[in-house]
């Protein structure tokens, strides 16, 4: 798939609940991508951490490539980490479709946004709490994905930050109707709602789906209260 095949996949499957990958049975990884697929989920939400832009490690390229042959969902990385310019091409390699840097990572990312797109891969740009929409907002032309952080990056399980139904509504006025807004951080079945109705079209969910039993209701259901 090309860039513009995959945002038509991306548009036509809203609301999207993407699994965060950072949740899942490591130790039983293929099981989990299985149960996922037959969930019906259309992404796989993958955290990557550094250990340097944020304060834990995750898991990086040579994991995604593996996984890669075992699904044909879109693999939507997201890269918490330092000089993300380094290491785009073993993200490229292992087969992501979607790619998205944080503006605190790199404050000009025009350069690094078009090479994702020159790829044809779906360009994202991630902003932290703290961080204000104005960061983002000269370099919305070159993004086919918008990630707003509703918890710290970096960390697992945290509560949703309820000022961040103010900033989706804020960006969803900002960005075209062709961008794809996200969020991630929180999302469950008391928080997705809200944030479906400020406009967002990509609900990163972890505890919610891995911490349930049958991943199948799980992601029904978030999809249900995200207006399926």
């Amino acid at each position: 798939m090309n860039r513009l095949d995959i945002l038509q996949r991306l548009r036509a499957a809203r609301p999207i609940i993407a699994p965060s990958m950072l949740k899942c049975d490591f130790g039983d990884l293929a099981r989990e991508v299985e149960r996922l697929t037959g969930a019906n989920a259309k992404v796989l939400h993958w955290d990557v951490m550094d250990g340097h832009f944020v304060p834990n490690l995750s898991y990086g390229p040579m994991v995604i490539e593996r996984v890669r042959p075992l699904t044909e969902m879109v693999f939507d990385a997201h890269l918490m980490i330092s000089e993300p310019e380094r290491f785009l091409d073993e993200y490229l390699k292992a087969g992501c479709e979607a790619i998205t840097v944080h503006i605190e990572a790199v404050p000009q990312p025009t350069s690094l946004l078009r090479r994702i797109r020159d790829a044809g891969r779906v360009a994202g740009l991630a902003l932290n709490p703290q961080t204000p929409l104005s960061a983002v907002e000269p370099f919305l032309a070159e993004i086919d994905l918008l990630l707003v952080m509703s918890v710290q990056a970096g960390f697992g399980g945290q509560s949703f930050i309820p000022t961040s139904i103010a900033k989706l509504q804020e960006a969803r006025k900002m960005l075209s109707s062709e961008t794809i807004l996200s969020v991630d951080g929180g999302i469950g079945a008391k928080t997705i709602a809200g944030c479906a109705a400020a406009g967002t079209d990509l609900f990163v969910a972890g505890s919610a789906i891995f911490d349930q039993s049958d991943y199948v209701s799980a992601v029904d259901e978030l999809g249900r209260l995200a207006g399926r």
